[in-house]
């Protein structure tokens, strides 16, 4: 079975949020893709820019700290800060 890529637009408190305007992924930058334990991050097959695939994020961190544009934010939620 392949994976099929769906748009959700219904969605607001994703855990992982990318600013597409500071993402380099376009440019050939995967850190947060490579540093995310859970594979849960991927490069958008039309943007190419770097987005939250599946949500099972357990706010490790190395993708917002890790990335070189600062383009990643995690939103942990407020009971496990």
């Amino acid at each position: 079975m392949a994976f099929i890529f769906k748009e959700i637009s219904h969605r607001t408190a994703a855990p992982v949020l990318v600013d597409e305007d500071k993402c380099i992924a376009d440019k050939g930058c995967t850190v947060c893709v490579d540093v995310c334990p859970m594979d849960l991050l991927a490069i958008h097959p039309t943007s190419n820019k770097a987005y939250m695939q599946f949500d099972e994020c357990w706010y490790c961190m190395p993708c917002e700290k890790d990335c070189p544009t600062d383009a990643i934010q995690v939103n942990i939620p407020y009971l496990l800060k």
